[in-house]
């Protein structure tokens, strides 16, 4: 049977495949218009991924439909707790109480905010993700209970094919993920790299067929290795230099399966300098950079500012950088902040596509006393 967008990201999101997850129901905003699970699901997903600012748009949309909910309660119960801000926690947390007395998650989060809710620990928290221990229950991952319930079978099997698997085979298999094997170049692709007609366009770079070779199966090990801004960076210098038009095929291919990471799973972030001396390069890369924002413009359906990239301390400006967001976050424009983001070039210009916001908002804590 053919399951919906809103089982199937359950699903993933049970199995922590957030990303996915947020990457399918992003896809469905017009057919799931003002339905309270879609906003529900999309708005916790964000939470686990660190993107509170579009965790708090959509448990607002949720809130707008249906004002009760337990785990909606939860999710912007969180939103404050991480904040700091634990007298508007608690308010939530009373609103859970009062019709579900019994919920665990708020009860634990009450006495994490009376015996150890102080903002440094809040933020070690956040930072080592122990937070999440307050967020909407994901429910029980069916994969997972059926693999352990199978454990002792499967060790037996694997006891026994284990021999055979390392003596027919011994090929590593540290950070597998999609097979690749079609996209591998053939002999006569390495043979012929290079462009012949070098007068057809012009080039960025100018690569033997043994650079072309080498970057090409760069950009496929670290794709392998989770790092997928590394693999960018081989994949854009072969697009913008003289590789032959079968390598450059196969390489757009090869970029539709890089993924959108998070704060956590984020690496080979490029610095400002890094993408300012070589724009080209680092198109269509991911950054985590921290700063503040001015000349914000904002609407019901966009929101656009400069960002002040390493202005977080006051002391020096690495570079300014207009950065839009679809999906206007939350952001307080007077406090420091940290951008998830893809860099984009609009007519020659670049800029940032922004997907999450991570914002410290200290405040003077009122921790109830015994």
């Amino acid at each position: 049977m053919t399951r919906d967008v809103l089982d199937v990201a359950d699903s993933l999101m049970r199995r922590r495949h957030f990303d996915k997850a947020i990457k399918l129901l992003e896809g469905r905003a017009e057919i799931y218009e003002g339905n309270f699970d879609y906003y529900l699901l999309f708005a916790v997903a964000c939470l686990y991924v660190g993107d509170t600012g579009s965790a708090s748009i959509y448990f607002q949309r949720a809130r707008n439909i249906k004002l009760t909910d337990t785990n909606l309660l939860l999710g912007q119960a969180a939103l404050f707790l991480r904040r700091g801000d634990t007298d508007r926690a608690i308010q939530y947390y009373i609103e859970i109480l009062d019709n579900d007395p019994g919920n665990k998650v708020a009860i634990s989060a009450m006495e994490f905010i009376r015996t150890r809710g102080d903002y440094n620990t809040i933020c070690r928290w956040v930072d080592t993700g122990r937070i999440e221990k307050f967020y909407p229950p994901l429910g029980i991952d069916s994969y997972r209970v059926a693999c352990i319930v199978l454990l002792p079978a499967a060790a037996c099997i694997l006891g026994a094919f284990l021999v055979l698997f390392f003596a027919a085979d011994s090929r590593s298999v540290s950070g597998s993920r999609a097979d690749l094997s079609s996209l591998v170049l053939s002999s006569d692709e390495k043979k012929n790299a290079q462009e012949t007609d070098m007068m057809s366009g012009a080039y960025r770079y100018i690569l033997s067929g043994k650079e072309i070779t080498e970057s090409y199966e760069a950009a496929q090990r670290y794709f392998q290795n989770y790092r997928d801004n590394a693999a960018q960076v081989e994949i854009n210098r072969i697009l913008n230099s003289n590789a032959s038009v079968a390598v450059r095929q196969k390489t757009v291919l090869l970029m539709d399966y890089l993924e959108t990471p998070s704060f956590d799973t984020i690496s080979d972030s490029p610095t400002y300098r890094q993408v300012e001396q070589d724009p080209a390069l680092y198109l269509g890369c991911w950054v985590s950079w921290s700063g503040r924002i001015s000349n914000v413009e904002q609407n019901d359906s966009s929101y656009r500012c400069d960002l002040l990239v390493g202005y977080d301390t006051m002391e020096k400006v690495e570079g300014i950088i207009p950065i839009r967001f679809t999906v206007p976050p939350v952001i307080a424009a007077d406090k420091p902040l940290r951008v998830l983001a893809r860099i984009a070039s609009d007519s020659g210009k670049l800029y940032l596509e922004g997907r999450a916001v991570y914002q410290s908002v200290k405040d003077s804590l009122t921790v109830p006393s015994n």
